[in-house]
């Protein structure tokens, strides 16, 4: 190829259209400490985005005509301070956040951080603000350290066991099965589910009591739609409670009135609604289960006309406790129960199931055969052969063991960095709530953690009652090294602001 006589030739190069790097720049005998200072500082102003892959070491060293060791020597300290990760074959990727400060200094309990940090935490905190589409942009939020609550171990998805009960279901179905279902679901489908929910949940009914739905925050706009049409126009949470589900409820014409959770799960004499909705067997985000005695009191006010909906959102993960039967065994005609596979196997489904009291139950079908004609039936044949087979049974034993790990590994390192913190709801469950003495800002905390690159929710999110401040941290998806680190950004950017709280969150 021609080369024209102005430009250099290999060898005497010596500056990088890669981020404008001109090598001459850097002080004698500190080249690889400038090379990192140059790529740091372009993550921190978006130069680099997360994601972004460097250029090859031998790449970067040739084009700046320095050894490769300087390159390599820069990229490690990069990966040693979390701004970059080594993918193998994929080369050196940006994995941390765009910050304005890199290192925010701990929230105090003015509600604003000291420092240089101030203006990251404030102009974060924005994004915080906890409405309608909060939980999408969090999810979009780049973060090497994901601790958000309600995830499973995603990359133990049963790929094999999935694709081999694909083939079994393709070589047997007929071609009238490509058709249009029945809006309740696949009948083979919901005679799994109720089989699972015998086994596991000690709930005793017929395939003609389930509809099948796309997770749990449809079978909630179906109720509501159902509800309202009977003249019920508030539905009562529990508080603390999860935000996703009031959002569903409010986007539905409903009100949630409040009502206080303590160590024995919610307070009955509390409840002034004709309805409420519950998570008796881990309460969420406190972790309790709803003792014995308020699950009697809850039948009497249930035989007074009261209406329970039971989020059974993640009942199968427990570890150090005897399972709790479901409030739907013990009380069919005043029990609307909801559950899913989004937390035993992937939200990336959206496969869930509502059983209703008979009285509700046509009005229902109703509504779903008008929102969408039925879930697509192909991934119910295939989930309902991963229950029948015993598959899925398989598949929970090794996310107990392998969500067990992670939870002790989360536990330690808040032992290790966070000692005064209380701890709430590890005997099940995927997510660990924590709870500090007043006087800090979780949101603003979470909102720091998040600018280095670590998700996790405020507890104050989760409520509409006064009450400590505190942070909902999943540790599911995420590997024990991970989370280690992860709390210990938390621990360092808490401070000694953060201490213990007694008494439930």
């Amino acid at each position: 190829m021609h080369r024209s006589k102005g430009e250099p030739v290999e060898g005497t190069i010596t500056g990088s259209d890669f981020l404008q790097l001109d090598i001459g720049a850097a002080p004698p005998g500190g080249r690889s400490a400038w090379l990192a200072a140059r790529l740091r500082d372009a993550i921190a102003d978006g130069r680099l985005p997360v994601g972004s892959r460097l250029p090859a070491t031998r790449t970067l060293s040739a084009e700046l005509g320095v050894s490769r060791g300087v390159v390599t020597e820069a990229y490690q300290r990069l990966v040693e301070e979390g701004h970059v990760a080594g993918r193998g074959r994929a080369g050196t990727v940006v994995v941390a956040v765009p910050v304005t400060a890199p290192v925010p200094a701990p929230v105090r309990a003015t509600g604003t951080a000291t420092g240089t940090a101030t203006s990251t935490a404030t102009s974060t905190v924005t994004g915080f603000d906890p409405g309608p589409d909060v939980f999408d942009r969090l999810r979009a939020a780049p973060a090497r350290i994901d601790l958000t609550p309600g995830l499973p171990d995603l990359a133990a998805f049963p790929r094999t066991a999935w694709l081999r009960a694909e083939r079994a279901v393709l070589d047997n179905l007929s071609a009238p099965d490509l058709g249009y279902g029945d809006p309740r679901g696949a009948p083979a489908f919901r005679l799994a589910v109720v089989n699972w929910l015998a086994r596991n949940r000690g709930i005793r009914a017929g395939p003609g009591d389930v509809v099948v739905v796309a997770g749990v925050a449809q079978a909630l706009g179906l109720l509501a739609t159902v509800f309202t049409g009977h003249g019920i126009t508030e539905v009562a949470v529990e508080d603390p409670g999860s935000l996703g589900v009031r959002q569903h409820l409010r986007n539905s014409g409903l009100t949630t009135p409040p009502v206080p959770v303590d160590d024995d799960g919610i307070r009955v004499t509390g409840l002034r609604s004709p309805a409420v909705l519950l998570t008796p067997a881990h309460q969420f985000p406190t972790g309790v289960v709803l003792a014995g005695g308020r699950r009697r009191e809850l039948i009497r006010w249930a035989g007074d006309g009261g209406l329970i909906i039971e989020d059974d959102y993640d009942a199968e993960h427990r570890y150090d406790r005897a399972p709790v039967p479901a409030l739907r065994s013990m009380l069919p005609e005043r029990v609307c129960y909801a559950g899913s596979i989004s937390k035993l196997l992937a939200p990336a489904l959206r496969i869930g199931w509502v059983l209703v009291p008979p009285r509700y139950q046509r009005e229902v079908v109703d509504v779903k055969r008008h929102a969408d004609l039925g879930n697509a039936v192909l991934p119910q044949l295939v989930l309902g052969h991963l229950m029948e087979s015993g598959e899925l049974e398989r598949h929970l034993r090794l996310l107990r063991r392998r969500h067990r790990r992670r939870r002790d590994a989360m536990i330690a390192a808040l032992a290790r960095h966070l000692p005064s913190a209380t701890v709430h709801g590890a005997a099940a469950g995927l997510h660990l709530t924590i709870t500090f003495r007043p006087g800090l800002s979780d949101v603003e905390l979470a909102a720091a953690a998040l600018a280095r690159g670590v998700k996790v929710q405020p507890l104050s999110w989760h409520r509409q009652l006064p009450g400590p401040p505190g942070l909902v941290l999943g540790y599911g998806a995420t590997p024990p090294g991970e989370i280690a680190d992860g709390i210990a950004v938390v621990a360092e950017l808490a401070g000694p602001v953060a201490g213990g709280q007694g008494g439930p969150p």
